[in-house]
């Protein structure tokens, strides 16, 4: 699985112990951006950057983890491309239900929610989960692609 990984200013100390997390942890990873920490960037390029990452490549599973200070604007932001399905997360039931019911292939976290190890631990929960397959999920995902 490979996993790209982006944020903002806001998110960057987060994005760090992550790749750090997931390093250790044998993750194939991709740091996206930011590379240093500006306080007058933007998170939308962050976005794009993932998501076209994932959509693009070969892997049989490609995701993408995003952190900026709330984790909606890059959801928000993610959510604009067609087969790309972002999800924020505070905890570990819904990347378990994201991943079980969506099929989420981005993950959101907000930073100024989140510890250290509560990120890991979702991170770890959303990367362990299978999608469930089940047919009705699998009818709602082929929905939202069509919209």
């Amino acid at each position: 699985m490979k996993i790209f990984i982006g944020s903002d200013h806001a998110g960057f100390a987060l994005k760090s112990e992550l790749m750090t997390y997931l390093t250790k942890s044998g993750y194939d990873i991709e740091d996206i951006g930011a590379k240093s920490l500006d306080p007058e960037d933007d998170y939308p390029q962050f976005a794009y950057l993932a998501v076209t990452k994932v959509l693009g490549s070969d892997d049989h599973d490609p995701r993408a983890i995003l952190v900026c200070g709330s984790g909606q604007g890059m959801a928000i932001a993610a959510n604009r491309f067609s087969g790309i399905r972002a999800s924020v997360i505070w905890d570990e039931a819904e990347a378990r239900e994201t991943r079980e019911d969506n099929d989420s292939n981005v993950l959101c976290l907000p930073s100024r929610v989140l510890r250290d190890q509560d990120a890991n631990e979702i991170v770890d929960t959303w990367l362990k989960t299978n999608f469930s397959n089940a047919g009705r999920h699998k009818r709602r995902i082929a929905q939202l692609d069509e919209l």
